[in-house]
């Protein structure tokens, strides 16, 4: 059964529900549900060796949980004789049935069923006399690994959750993120780790997501690695605030066979999850423009408390947009470079705001300013629009890293991936596009080759693209098809890291009397100094590679003759003003070809007009 066939058949247990729940609650069972019969069909292989090993060792005396476990061949089991099947030749007792059956759990997959409350539900559905037929749909569907695999069975929970989310208005972008996305991200992350990827080098190496959502990141990066290199162990780590995605995520994890106790429940801004840990790769992708009000206490007390000991040391965004606090989170979970070796590299996808948002001073350009000064922004990709489920806009991959390679210390590449998509055949919620495996090959190769690149579209005369290609930045354009041209534009470039800071000067003009002479100060130390006139005071952003004296000479003086630089009220900052590089001008069309197409169309509609009034 494919993932389509599979998410529709779960999906009709809403036709059962309709009534007695509203669309938005639907959620609440099917999602459970999906999770036990999961579970249900992962320990039916071992179920009676299970039995048999509880049998043994309660006439022993000894704790049994270590081997039930060892019996399952999981991280987890279920002691009771119970399973979704047996529930069925019970009508009458199939509540208290269902209950035993998801007693006999052990505690770490009993915690799921606790944080979706699933007891209200199955009260509420046995009320509703529909708690037998829910259990006979997802008795009678088969889950089993070799069946629906990890991937697929990700991918039936997200679109669940889409689902869902768009019924109850929520926002689905919280829960997870686009799986070619993802797989981008994976790639960014581990292609430049030659000892990790090498196949038969058993190392182990941590990864961490600090809004795990459902886990689709962190089991991606699973499934890459295993991949590249089967002998390579990854160890994930992952905190989620939402309860029902975290349920999600901590039976994928037990499925897997990782360590449940490294999925944690709770806000990460104010309850860190793992205070003490640094990781070795990081993914994330936090919510966009959602404001930080409820935490801005515990994540104040930090900052001005801990600073640099702390994780949000170089500044604090506005409350309105709380994803640059990820971004410091990260880099506090940074594993430090000793003698050359460790070091970590995470990828965090975030909008347009932090790039540029907030002047000199202020704490988003204080954040942009810690990272760039200590050249841990290894690059930049731009992903193309509509490829969220919950929005539209324009978002970017920023890569971190403490351990970059001699060929890119003291830069950073930006990478426009814009142009590199496809329509997808239905659109999901905001998404309408997708990017292909060789769009992420080509974004993943520009970046593993720290490589400075063009792309050159072929447009016919009626300027529809018939090809592309990329090309080195130095390498000559080819020419255009016939009565066409070769449109050229900026695909990746490198900046040193300071061409992204500036000073932001002010200069003063003197205050003048009525008859135009200047007004100076009587007493303090300004005496006998010209006075300001606070309506004549102006500000310029003064390229950090530039001297101030001389620009000041060259840009203001000639304007402005009698203004001076107050410099206690200079200050130093950063924006990365991505699409001012890749812009590319494109001067308008002659007036006589514009005016030709008015009088051609202008034309038509008198002729149209005619034949309607004949």
């Amino acid at each position: 059964m494919n993932q389509q066939s599979l998410s529709a058949f779960i999906w009709s247990v809403a036709d059962l529900l309709r009534g007695d729940y509203k669309p938005h609650e639907y959620g609440k069972v099917i999602l459970p549900f999906t999770v036990l019969r999961r579970l249900d069909c992962v320990l039916a292989p071992t179920k009676a060796k299970v039995l048999k090993e509880l049998e043994a060792k309660t006439k022993a005396g000894v704790s049994s949980d270590p081997f039930l476990k060892r019996a399952s061949g999981q991280s987890f089991y279920n002691s009771s004789d119970l399973d979704l099947s047996k529930l069925l030749g019970d009508q009458d007792h199939i509540k208290q049935n269902l209950y035993a059956y998801l007693q006999g759990f052990s505690p770490e997959a009993r915690d799921i069923f606790e944080r979706y409350d699933f007891a209200t539900q199955i009260e509420r559905l046995a009320k509703a006399n529909l708690l037998y037929l829910v259990t006979e749909k997802f008795a009678n569907i088969d889950l089993h690994p070799g069946s629906v695999d990890n991937a697929q069975m990700g991918h039936v929970f997200e679109e669940l959750i889409r689902r869902f989310a768009e019924l109850s208005n929520e926002t689905a972008g919280e829960h997870f993120t686009p799986r070619e996305v993802i797989k981008l991200m994976v790639n960014l992350v581990f292609i430049e780790d030659d000892d990790v990827l090498t196949p038969g080098n058993a190392v182990v190496r941590t990864i961490y997501d600090p809004t795990a959502g459902t886990g689709g990141m962190l089991s991606v990066a699973a499934e890459h690695l295993a991949e590249h290199n089967p002998a390579a162990r990854l160890t994930l780590h992952g905190q989620e605030l939402n309860d029902e995605s975290y349920a999600i995520c901590k039976a994928d994890m037990l499925i897997r066979g990782q360590a449940v106790e490294n999925i944690v429940a709770g806000n990460t801004l104010s309850e860190d999850g793992f205070p003490k840990k640094t990781f070795d790769y990081m993914l994330a992708n936090p919510p966009f423009g959602v404001e930080w009000k409820k935490v801005e206490k515990v994540v104040r007390q930090e900052h001005e408390q801990k600073g640099f000991d702390g994780r949000f040391g170089p500044g604090l965004p506005r409350v309105s947009d709380g994803s640059m606090l990820f971004l410091l989170h990260l880099v506090a979970k940074m594993t430090p470079v000793v003698d050359g070796k460790g070091g970590s590299r995470f990828g965090i996808v975030l909008n347009g705001s932090p790039l540029f948002t907030g002047g000199a001073g202020s704490g988003e350009s204080e954040i942009r300013r810690y990272l760039l000064e200590n050249d841990l922004v290894e690059a930049i990709i731009a992903l193309p629009t509509d490829m969220f489920y919950n929005t539209g806009i324009a978002t970017y991959v920023w890569v971190v890293s403490n351990k970059k390679p001699p060929a890119r210390r003291g830069w950073v590449q930006l990478i426009d991936g814009s142009h590199f998509w496809q329509k997808m055949r239905k659109s999901l919620g905001s998404k309408r596009k997708e990017m292909r495996d060789e769009h992420i090959s080509l974004v993943t190769r520009l970046f593993g080759d720290f490589a400075e690149a063009d792309l050159v579209m072929l447009l016919d005369a009626s300027g529809k693209e018939v090809g592309r290609d990329v090309l080195a930045k130095d390498a000559v354009t080819p020419a255009g098809p016939e009565g066409g041209k070769a449109k050229r534009v900026p695909l990746a470039r490198h900046f040193r890291n300071e061409a992204f800071g500036y000073t932001a000067i002010t200069f003063e003009r003197p205050l003048r009397d009525e008859v135009g002479n200047v007004v100076l100060f009587e007493k303090g130390k300004q005496k006998g100094k010209p006075q300001p006139d606070s309506s004549l005071r102006d500000s310029e952003n003064v390229p950090l590679n530039e001297d101030i004296g001389a620009y000041f000479k060259r840009e203001v003086l000639p304007h402005a003759p009698d203004a001076w630089i107050d410099e206690t009220k200079s200050k130093v900052g950063y924006e990365i003003p991505f699409n001012r590089h890749f812009y590319v001008f494109e001067p308008p069309r002659p007036l006589e070809e514009i005016d030709a197409d008015l009088r051609a169309v202008s034309s038509n509609i008198l002729r149209v007009l005619g034949e309607m009034s004949a």
